[in-house]
This record gives structure tokens, C-alpha cells and sequence, in this order.
């Protein structure tokens, strides 16, 4: 987490500069297969044109900064239908949709779980799942998705 909380810091002010919000940032560290995955979002969406735009610019910051050791693949998306959730702001912004979370340590036997997002209380991040509420800090969630609802 700390890295990532590291690359983050050196990516957002060039992902802001060019008028984008920074989504989140993903390191999957996987030896010669690394990736760094950047999520870049606007009032006015994505294009292939932004990804591109952010990732020219990221790489030139990446390459003065060099926070990552060894080789990796850099992918710039929008976060898509499945959005990620990283921060409390998210879990707050995107109260009333469903979400499937994925904790890093078990909870009473279970790491998955679909629900409803009801936001924040307090610290914790609060889901109505089937046979009750999940209650949990944001640094307990391995992964956290948006479900896309079809109208």
C-alpha cells in the first residue's frame, strides 16, 4: 500500500495538470511482468486520445523519478462500467450503487462480498450484503468494484 500511496504522490500533480482526476493508481508486482495501472477519469469521459495524453506525460515523470525498480507494463484507463474504489471520498461518492469488495484477510470465513454501498461511517466502509451490514476500514479491502447496473 505504501508504495502505491508513493507512486500516487508522484503521478497526480502531472494527471491534474493536464485537467484529469486521478482515479487510482494499481501496482501489480509480478517480476518481468510487472504492470502499473493508472485510472484517469473527466466531467466529459475518457477518450484513447486522453490515455495516451497521460501516458506520454507519466512516463516522462516515471523515467526522471524512477520509483519502480526492474521493468513493468504502464496502462492508463478510465476507470470504466466496474469503477475501482480506493479512497473514503469514493466510498461516499458512490453510496446507493452496488459493489463487490474483495478483503485481504477473511471475515468470519469469507473475502468476497456483494452488497450495497451505503458510504462512510465514521472510519469504516459501510456495505448492506445479503444477512446484514459489512462494517470495514478502507486498508482492510484488497479490491472494491463498482457493479455495472443495466437500466
Amino acid at each position: 500500500m505504501q508504495a502505491t500511496n508513493r507512486l500516487q504522490a508522484i503521478i497526480e500533480p502531472s494527471v491534474s495538470a493536464l485537467g484529469y482526476e486521478l482515479v487510482g493508481v494499481e501496482y501489480l508486482p509480478q517480476g518481468r511482468h510487472s504492470v502499473l495501472r493508472i485510472f484517469v477519469d473527466s466531467e466529459a469521459g475518457i477518450t484513447v486520445d486522453d490515455c495516451e495524453k497521460v501516458s506520454r506525460q507519466i512516463s516522462a515523470v516515471l523515467d526522471v523519478e524512477d520509483p519502480i525498480k526492474g521493468q513493468y507494463t504502464l496502462e492508463v484507463s478510465s476507470p470504466g462500467l466496474d469503477r475501482p474504489l480506493f479512497t473514503p471520498e469514493h466510498y461516499e461518492r458512490f453510496a446507493g450503487h452496488q459493489v463487490k469488495l474483495r478483503l485481504h484477510q477473511p471475515l468470519e470465513g469469507q473475502r468476497k462480498f456483494k452488497g450495497l454501498l451505503q458510504g462512510m461511517d465514521g472510519d469504516e466502509v459501510v456495505v448492506e450484503v445479503e444477512g446484514g451490514e459489512l462494517r470495514v476500514l478502507p486498508d482492510e479491502i484488497e479490491k472494491a468494484n463498482l457493479i455495472p447496473q443495466w437500466d
